[in-house]
């Protein structure tokens, strides 16, 4: 019997809204409509400040529901634009904004923004949100999921498989018989802070800017000795670490240690930008005994970064989730249609081997 799902995503990297109703059935998973919405320009930057800055309760409440009725609207335009039927549904899969996580602290915890009451009232839909603090309170990471929705989808190829998605942060999936993954670190979310800061361009498109630079070495050796890097697995990270105010303070450091030669131009350090996501990538691939890299995620569109990897990975073959018939840049969104569609049948997720929590639990909160 086949089922429909919703899925909604808007990650780290916040260019965007990424929709996707997917037909669910026992043995299969087919995505039937897609569509991004563009993130509005005005609440984008709020969000930046509200990550970046102090601020209030007040502030707090009314960003949790303007990202719901922004929500909202992305989906009532989906539905009304692709004709589809509300009874339909089974649920709404809805990540939500992530604007700090913590599942290390003293207090562990990870927040994602976005009122799914608002969501659920608007369109009639039952919505399912809230994934990630059920495994953070099983002493989990609350990250990355995508591992789980990877091995559902992949886990029938021969060959020793590992799936990459490259959004605003990176992350490895490891198949095998334990599945296992985690944060590599940056992905596109220092590229994307340095051309917006010098070009105002939201993203270096196919890493045009980047290639027309030469990395600095010495820099990206420096860059590299963020101690997120060389941390064990279970990991998780995200823009409260790696972020514009992180990558100025590197700068300046370097330059101060060397301000007597060092000179960079912006597409230089860009360049090695790019190098700091494909080397701080590869290093974690040539850990494990992948021979088969699939990749997904915005930055799997970025070509240059694509022609890194592959030349940093010779021995590993690489390709687009695309080519396995899987669209790379809905990846995400249908994980989540997948996680409601679980949550719906209580099903417990099989994530534990990747987050570090104690057991396999059931994931995410029902608001009908």
């Amino acid at each position: 019997m086949s089922e429909f799902y919703i899925g909604v995503m808007s990650g780290t990297s916040l260019d965007g809204i990424d929709i996707a109703l997917c037909e669910i059935k026992e043995y299969s998973f087919e995505l039937i409509h897609e569509a991004s919405y563009p993130f509005d320009t005005e609440l984008k930057e709020t969000i930046f400040d509200a990550i970046n800055n102090p601020i209030t309760l007040k502030e707090i409440g009314e960003l949790d529901t303007r990202l719901g009725e922004m929500y909202a609207h992305a989906l009532e335009r989906f539905l009304l634009n692709k004709k589809i039927k509300r009874e339909s549904i089974g649920a709404i899969g809805l990540h939500g904004q992530t604007v700090w996580h913590e599942p290390t602290g003293m207090y562990p915890f990870s927040m994602q923004l976005g009122n799914a009451n608002v969501v659920a009232a608007r369109t009639g839909i039952p919505v399912v949100s809230d994934f990630r603090r059920k495994d953070i309170a099983l002493g989990g990471q609350g990250a990355p999921f995508a591992p789980a929705f990877h091995h559902y989808l992949f886990s029938r190829l021969e060959g020793n498989i590992a799936v990459l998605n490259i959004g605003g942060m990176a992350n490895l999936s490891i198949l095998g018989d334990e599945l296992r993954g985690y944060d590599t670190g940056c992905g596109n979310v220092l590229m994307d802070y340095w051309i917006a800061k010098h070009s105002g361009t939201p993203y270096d498109e196919d890493g045009v800017w980047a290639r027309s630079g030469t990395p600095n070495k010495e820099l990206l050796k420096e860059l590299l000795k963020e101690p997120y890097f060389s941390k064990e697995a279970p990991k998780s990270t995200g823009r409260e670490l790696f972020n514009g105010v992180w990558l100025q303070k590197q700068l300046e450091n370097f330059a101060w240690k060397n301000r007597n030669t060092f000179y960079t131009k912006a597409r230089d350090i860009q360049a090695t930008l790019l190098e700091l996501t494909a080397i701080s990538i590869t290093n974690e691939v040539k850990k494990t005994p992948t021979t088969l890299l699939i990749t997904c995620g915005g930055g799997a569109q970025n070509r240059y970064l694509m022609q890194r990897l592959k030349e940093e990975l010779s021995g590993v073959e690489i390709v687009s989730s695309d080519e396995c018939g899987v669209s790379s840049k809905y990846m995400e969104a249908m994980a989540f249609a997948w996680l409601a569609h679980e949550r719906i049948h209580k099903k417990c997720v099989k994530i534990s081997s990747v987050t570090g929590a104690l057991k396999d639990s059931i994931l995410g909160a029902i608001y009908e």
